[in-house]
């Protein structure tokens, strides 16, 4: 390489860098690695056992692997029992994890919902199993969610309500609903085995959650059997299912991107360099601070004893590690 163009290409390389975002992430079946998808289309995988070693290098916090997944940003990583599932512009595709541990790249398949026009590109936003009727639920751009029966690859309900894109879908196992946020500012509630809206929660319009200077979307919604936590434009609030009312309001600046019940506590990441340790009853108990300088995502690892981490991803090419939920250990390099 000429020493003009190995300039170029460094140069190249640095604001890609420096202008990456990472937005999603998904650990192995096993625990023992971790996979996140950037806005260059691009996944990298990481060795957990590696960087968590007594003797880890620099060398073990990089990438096993990476590889351009898609056209566009990765938004969702998910993993089911032995594959990853990636989405990118407007389709879904399926990687083996014992694959992608030899650094083998082929995609399983790669499948599209069906779009009314074929035109445009929606992207996918979210995505979820629903472990009732292994079914995968997907929420996007098209102000539609589509289900997926994973057995055969075939869509086969459109669940049609929001009048804007799908930011979050997340599934209530024990009721059999799915719950969907989007930019309309609604929280829909969804009977999987009809596809009929159930309820629909405009949190814009509750006067304890509102905050119209950041508008009335929802990008985040997740649930534990009859609790929702919710948030996004509105403040980040904790809601009684059964009761359909707010419950706990946590005072928290900027939108809240992801969110997760964890024991008895509420961990949360939005705009800002920190993860909010925040009791249920509304109280925000500590804010630990983080590389990013704003976070799209938190992922618990729970599939490993062993490994058990926090990671912590956003405005950079570094995704944080917890070990303990106190102080960030470490942070792995895209």
């Amino acid at each position: 390489m000429h020493v003009h163009s190995q300039t170029v290409y460094l140069k190249l390389l640095y604001t890609q860098l420096l202008h990456m975002s990472v937005f999603s992430q998904s650990f192995s079946p096993c625990g023992r690695f971790l996979a996140a998808g950037n806005n260059y289309g691009e996944i990298a995988v990481f060795s957990l056992s590696a960087a968590l070693s007594p003797d880890a290098t620099a060398l073990n916090q990089k990438p096993v692997l990476t590889f351009t997944a898609h056209e566009g940003p990765v938004f969702s990583l998910l993993s089911t029992d032995c594959h990853l599932l990636s989405a990118g512009n407007g389709e879904i595709s399926a990687w083996s994890w014992s694959e992608l541990t030899k650094k083998n790249v082929k995609p399983l398949w790669t499948r599209r919902p069906n779009y009314k026009s074929s035109l445009e590109i929606p992207e996918i936003n979210s995505m979820t199993i629903n472990p009732r009727d292994n079914s995968l639920v997907v929420g996007g751009g098209d102000n539609n969610i589509h289900v997926m029966d994973l057995e055969n690859g075939v869509f086969k309900t459109v669940l049609q309500g929001h009048s804007d894109y799908v930011h979050c879908v997340t599934v209530r196992e024990r009721e059999a609903e799915i719950l969907s946020g989007g930019e309309d500012g609604a929280v829909r509630l969804w009977d999987s085995r009809t596809g009929q809206c159930v309820h629909c929660i405009e949190v814009y319009k509750y006067e304890v959650c509102a905050r119209p200077q950041y508008g009335k979307w929802i990008s985040c919604v997740t649930t534990d059997s009859d609790w929702m936590l919710c948030g996004g434009g509105p403040s980040l609030s904790l809601w009684h299912l059964r009761s359909l009312s707010p419950t706990s309001i946590f005072n928290l600046s900027g939108c809240q991107r992801q969110s997760t019940f964890h024991q008895d506590l509420i961990l949360t990441v939005g705009e800002g360099a920190f993860v909010s340790h925040c009791l249920l009853g509304g109280e925000v108990k500590a804010q630990i601070p983080c590389t990013p300088q704003s976070l799209n995502t938190l992922q618990l690892n729970n599939n490993s004893t062993e490994h058990r981490v926090l990671t912590v991803g956003g405005s950079s090419d570094r995704i944080d590690v917890f070990t303990n939920l106190s102080y960030r250990a470490f942070s792995l390099r895209f």
